[in-house]
């Protein structure tokens, strides 16, 4: 498999080239040369197969020939090592638990897969290469946790100051050895921008070797396909007419579901579920895409004002509008509205949701309006005691720390301040 750049402007380059680049030499970001389906055969039988298989035949043909076959299936078992539930709620709403890993969020598969895939290439390397990763949330715990004491490898984790929840900053503060965090004072569109200035830097990267954890990386954007796929395989034989709500910010775990659907997995539609920071919802209204400077909320890990992988969608229906909007829907919703969809799923399913779950579970009330026959699948992207003042304040009941948590609560934070890309130049050189 080879990856081209979205700004077609620089060579091709192989899964390890893309990997350890992150970006393109040209500014854009990576995409697959080619999607295979898998066969119809998969499809039909894959209520038989377990997670580590669906994984393994999800992502070979993406990261071919440049990691061998029993090496990938070490990755995967690695990465796959916690639970995906489904819980139904009602009969047509289910959700989707992705916060059963070391730090709780949805991140923690696509962080564990790349750092083991930066690991594998980097065993016979004595040259360090540095992870250059921006966060609004969730990432820098899943990074720090995934890359922590891999061998030459720094991560440096740029987090908008006042702008993730308390628990979310301990998870990236607290770890020491090989991750540094730099509070920045911003927001996370800031945080990106800096870390997308930093790889076109020649001056930087002359002296020293940088890729990104985020989702523009492909080894961190494509394992995300695969709790998309586990879902499908949990509930397609009772459902038909399934359609994920997906609480969306950058859009490379919307993305990665739509790339589940390339390989024929069947899906009804995807909903992008926004806070105010909606340019996407606005873009489906009008076609004209607009980022604005975001606007902090409740569920700050969507809190982006211009989302990096919105291109990749793009991509994927070939710049088609129509076709995008056949299998594309968005809504917006306010923090007021996230707040009323919180209690209102403690209240009528003694379920505790997370601001983000939340905000998926009106896309997908939103949906049913229109379309009431659909099963809606929203993704509960972090455990909820991740933005523990917020729940417990909606919904009157004091909530228990589970054990990843109670492990970083106490640490004590570290962290360098920054404001301006200077400012990170400065640090990494020194």
């Amino acid at each position: 498999m080879t990856y081209y750049s979205l700004h077609h402007e620089a060579p091709n380059a192989t899964f390890r080239e893309a990997v350890i680049k992150g970006l393109a030499p040209d500014k854009g970001l990576y995409f697959p040369e080619s999607i295979t389906p898998l066969p119809k055969s998969f499809w039909n039988d894959i209520a038989n197969l377990s997670h580590e298989v669906i994984a393994y035949e999800a992502i070979r043909q993406f990261v071919s020939p440049d990691i061998p076959e029993a090496e990938l299936k070490r990755i995967i078992q690695e990465t796959l090592s916690f639970d995906f539930p489904v819980v139904d709620l009602n009969e047509q709403i289910s959700t989707l638990e992705l916060f059963h890993g070391p730090t709780m969020a949805f991140k923690d598969v696509g962080a564990r897969f790349m750092a083991r895939c930066l690991g594998y290439f980097n065993r016979n390397n004595n040259n360090e290469v540095t992870v250059l990763v921006a966060t609004s949330g969730d990432t820098g715990g899943a990074v720090a946790n995934g890359f922590l004491g891999v061998k030459g490898v720094n991560v440096v984790i740029l987090y908008p100051s006042g702008k993730v929840s308390d628990i979310q900053e301990k998870q990236l503060t607290t770890l020491g050895q090989n991750i540094k965090a730099l509070e920045v004072d911003g927001t996370f569109d800031d945080c990106q921008t800096m870390v997308k200035q930093a790889f076109l830097d020649e001056n930087l990267t002359s002296k020293m070797a940088l890729t990104s954890a985020n989702s523009i990386n492909v080894a961190r954007w494509l394992p995300q396909m695969f709790y998309f796929m586990f879902a499908y395989k949990a509930l397609h034989e009772k459902h038909e007419n399934l359609v994920f709500s997906v609480p969306s910010g950058n859009f490379g775990n919307i993305c990665a579901g739509m790339m589940a659907q390339q390989l024929g997995m069947p899906v009804e539609q995807f909903v992008a579920s926004n806070n105010v920071n909606n340019v996407v919802t606005r873009y489906l209204l009008s076609q004209l895409y607009e980022p604005k400077p975001a606007i902090q909320t409740i569920s700050n890990a969507m809190d982006v004002g211009a989302p990096s992988n919105f291109i990749r969608i793009q991509e994927i229906y070939k710049n088609n509008f129509e076709a995008l909007k056949k299998y594309l829907s968005s809504y917006s919703f306010t923090d007021e509205e996230t707040k009323s969809a919180m209690l209102e799923i403690y209240q009528k399913y003694n379920y505790v949701a997370d601001p983000h779950g939340a905000v998926g579970y009106l896309g997908c009330k939103a949906y049913l309006k229109k379309h009431p026959k659909a099963h809606t699948v929203f993704l509960e992207t972090a455990h909820p005691t991740k933005f523990l003042d917020v729940v417990e304040d909606v919904i009157s009941d004091k909530q228990e720390l589970p054990e990843q948590i109670k492990a970083v609560i106490d640490k004590k934070k570290k962290a360098t301040s920054i404001a301006s890309y200077e400012d990170l130049k400065t640090f990494l050189l020194t």
